[in-house]
C-alpha cells in the first residue's frame, strides 16, 4: 500500500463529500416543505431503530457471555461442539506422557507454542513455568542465544524476531500448514488456563467473528475444490487468526489506518459508563480495539502469510525501525481499510445516504465514516491485503494489560463475601462477573494438567526425578472455584493468559496471586516426573491433548535449532524470584546430585547447586 508521506509526516487526504441528491432537491421552494417533513420522519425512524439496536446489541452481548446473568445462578453452557465447528485438533484422550522416540509419525494436526526470547531471565522462566504446569506444548524458543547489533533503538531485535518466527513457520520439517500455532512474547506472558480451553475459545471466537463478517460484508461466488472447478456462494471475508486487543493505538500515528480504520470493539458502547471511549489520551476507559502483536494464534499457513508480509515490510520497506508492533498493526489497518473501501464502493445510493445520515446522527459503525482524518492511501497492484486477521475484543483468550490493570481483580469464585467490595469499587459493571465460566467448570481440576496420565512413583516407568516428601507437597484435590483467578470484570472474562505489557509493576506484584504460585516448585517437579514411555509417545498420533507434537519433552524447551534444554539449564538461578518459597536452588534443595532423563539429558546437575 503506497502512502502519501512517511509515517511520521502524514498529510491530510482530500476526502470531499458529494452533496446527497435529496438535499439538492430540498433547495427548491416547491419541494422544501414535504422534504423537511420526510427528513423529520426518517430521522425519528433512524433514532428509534438505533435505540432498539442498542438494546438488541446489549441483550445479545449479555447472552453470549457465561458471566452475564442478573443473579448468581449458573449460566447455561455454550455448545462448544456444534456441528459447524471443525476442531483443529483431535479430542483429548487419557494417556501416559513422555519424550517421543525417534521416527514416530504423527498424522493429526499439531499445536505449537513459539516464544521469541534471546536470553533467559526470571520473567522468561515465569512464562515457561506457567506453560509447564498447565500442559501447554513444550515451548520453542525463537532466536535463543542470538545477538543483534543493528543501528536502531532495539539493535534490530524486533526485525530479527519477525524473521525468526517466519523462518520457523516456513520449515516444513517442523510444522505443517494445518497445524495450530500460538506465539507469545517471552518476558511478560503468564498462562492461567489450560490449552484445551484456549483452543475451544479460539474456535468459538472465530465462529462468532465470521458470523459478524458475513452479516456486514455479505457473500460472493467463489471457486472451490482442489482444482477450483466448482463454484459456490461463500462469505466475502473470513477470520482465521486472532491477535490480542489493546486499548491504545501505538506506536502508529493517530491518522494511520492501524488507528483510524479498524473496527469498533464488540463490547457495549457504555461498558465503562458515560465516559467509555472518551479517554483517548490515557486509554483507561477505552474499549480494546487496536491490535497488539504480543499474542497471536491461528493456523500455521495463515499466520505464516502474515509474517511473510511483515518480513517484506521490515527488510524491503524499512517499516520495522519502531518495532514489530508497528508492522503488524499496519497490516491489520490496511486489511480493514480495504474491506471498508470495497464495501462502500458496492453500496447503492440508498446505502450511501443511510450511512451518511447514520454518521451525522453519531450512529455509524464504520470507522471511515467518522469525523477523523485518515491517512491517504492507494492500492498497490498485486499486493495482498486480506489476511483473515481479527482481535480478541473481550479478552477471553488474551488479556492485554495496557491501561487495563484497573479492569481486573483476582476473584475466588466460592468466596461470595468478597463480591460486594468489588461491586462497590466498580459501579459501572454491566454484567455479573462472579459466575465461573462453564468451560472452566467442565475442565479437569487445576492439578491434573501438571501430570495428566500416570502419576506413579515407580522408577521402572522411567521417572528419574525422585519423589520428596518435603518438596512435593500438594493438596489431594483443588477445584477452580476455590482458586484466585485473574478476572476482567467488565468483559467479563477469565482470560486464558495475561500479557503484562504497559505498566510493568504487576510482573512483580501480581505473580504471588497467580493460582499456581503457592505450589509452583512441586508442580514443576510433578510435571518432570510424568512417565517417559513409548506408549505415551504413540498417543501423539491419536491426538492426546498432552501430546501436542511428536517431539514431546517434559520440563524443558526446544530451541528453533532443535536443541532440547532442561528447566535446570534454562532457569538456573531464577528460583528465588520464580518459586519464592525459600527452598533453595533447583536440584540442591536436599543436597547436590545429578539427575538425567530417560534419554540421558541432564535434568538436574549437581554443579548447579554449588554455584552462587
Amino acid at each position: 500500500m503506497a502512502f502519501r508521506g512517511s509515517f511520521d509526516g502524514i498529510t491530510e487526504p482530500n476526502r470531499g463529500h458529494k452533496t446527497p441528491a435529496f438535499l439538492s432537491m430540498a433547495r427548491s421552494r416547491r419541494s422544501r416543505t414535504p422534504t423537511c417533513i420526510a427528513i423529520a420522519v426518517i430521522v425519528l425512524l433512524v433514532i428509534g431503530w438505533k435505540s432498539s439496536e442498542k438494546l438488541s446489541t446489549k441483550s445479545s452481548y449479555q447472552a453470549s457471555h457465561p458471566f452475564a446473568a442478573t443473579s448468581l445462578l449458573p449460566y447455561a453452557p455454550p455448545n462448544f461442539h456444534s456441528e459447524v465447528e471443525s476442531p483443529l485438533l483431535a479430542q483429548p484422550t487419557k494417556i501416559d506422557n513422555g519424550t517421543a522416540p525417534m521416527g514416530l509419525q504423527k498424522t493429526n494436526p499439531s499445536f505449537h507454542l513459539l516464544v521469541p526470547a534471546t536470553e533467559s531471565n526470571a520473567n522468561l522462566c515465569k512464562t515457561l513455568m506457567s506453560s509447564f504446569v498447565l500442559a501447554y506444548p513444550p515451548p520453542t524458543l525463537i532466536n535463543y542465544g542470538k545477538e543483534f547489533h543493528g543501528d536502531n533503538w532495539d539493535k534490530g531485535s524486533h526485525a530479527g524476531k519477525i524473521r525468526g518466527v517466519y523462518d520457523y513457520l516456513s520449515d516444513k520439517k517442523k510444522v505443517a500448514d494445518e497445524d495450530v500455532v500460538l506465539i507469545v512474547d517471552g518476558y511478560d506472558v503468564w498462562f492461567q488456563l489450560p490449552p484445551v480451553i484456549m483452543i475451544k475459545r479460539y474456535h468459538q471466537l472465530i465462529n462468532e467473528a465470521n458470523d459478524r463478517l458475513r452479516r456486514r460484508y455479505g457473500t460472493e461466488l467463489k471457486k472451490t475444490g482442489k482444482e477450483k472447478a466448482a463454484t459456490e456462494m461463500a462469505p466475502r471475508y473470513t477470520q482465521t487468526v486472532v491477535f490480542g486487543a489493546d486499548k491504545l493505538c501505538w506506536p502508529n500515528p493517530p491518522s494511520d489506518p492501524a488507528c483510524a480504520a479498524v473496527p469498533y470493539s464488540t463490547l457495549p458502547k457504555d461498558v465503562y459508563g458515560p465516559l467509555t471511549d472518551a479517554d483517548s489520551a490515557e486509554g483507561h476507559m477505552n474499549r480494546p480495539r487496536f491490535l497488539n502483536s504480543g499474542t497471536i494464534m491461528g493456523s500455521v499457513k495463515d499466520v505464516r502469510a502474515i509474517y511473510e508480509v511483515a518480513v517484506e515490510k521490515v527488510e524491503k520497506e524499512n517499516r520495522g525501525i519502531i518495532g514489530d508492533q508497528f508492522v503488524f498493526a499496519e497490516i491489520f489497518g490496511e486489511q480493514e481499510y480495504q474491506r471498508e473501501i470495497q464495501r462502500q464502493s458496492q453500496q447503492g445510493a440508498g446505502g450511501r445516504w443511510y450511512e451518511w445520515l447514520s454518521n451525522a446522527l453519531g450512529g455509524s459503525d464504520s470507522p471511515l465514516s467518522a469525523n477523523q482524518t485518515i491517512k491517504n492511501m492507494t492500492v498497490v497492484p498485486g499486493r495482498r491485503y486480506e489476511f483473515g486477521i481479527g482481535l480478541d475484543y473481550e479478552s477471553k483468550m488474551f488479556q492485554i494489560m495496557t491501561h487495563s490493570v484497573n479492569d481486573l481483580a483476582f476473584v475466588t469464585y466460592n468466596d461470595s463475601a468478597s463480591f460486594p467490595p468489588l461491586l462497590e469499587k466498580h459501579p459501572n459493571l454491566k454484567a455479573n462477573p462472579f459466575a465461573l465460566p462453564v468451560d472452566v467448570q467442565l475442565a479437569h481440576g487445576p492439578l491434573w494438567y501438571s501430570s495428566p496420565g500416570n502419576h506413579s512413583l515407580d522408577q521402572k516407568n522411567g521417572i528419574l526425578l525422585p519423589h520428596s516428601d518435603k518438596l512435593d507437597i500438594l493438596p489431594e484435590q483443588l477445584d477452580w472455584f476455590e482458586l484466585p483467578l485473574a478476572t476482567n470484570l467488565y468483559s467479563p472474562s477469565v482470560p486464558s493468559l495475561l500479557h503484562i505489557n504497559g505498566e510493568k509493576s504487576p510482573l512483580t506484584d501480581w505473580w504471588p496471586s497467580m493460582w499456581y504460585h503457592p505450589y509452583s516448585r512441586a508442580l514443576v517437579r510433578r510435571y518432570i516426573r510424568s512417565t517417559q514411555t513409548r506408549k505415551a509417545a504413540q498417543a501423539a498420533d491419536a491426538g492426546g491433548q498432552t501430546w501436542w507434537d511428536k517431539r514431546g519433552g517434559k520440563g524443558g524447551v526446544w530451541t528453533d535449532n532443535g536443541i532440547w534444554m532442561s528447566w535446570g539449564e534454562v532457569c538456573k538461578k531464577t528460583e528465588e524470584e520464580v518459586f519464592q518459597d525459600g527452598k533453595g536452588r533447583w536440584g540442591n534443595e536436599e543436597g547436590s546430585r545429578k539427575v538425567t532423563n530417560f534419554f540421558g539429558t541432564v535434568l538436574i546437575d549437581e554443579e548447579d547447586g554449588g554455584e552462587d
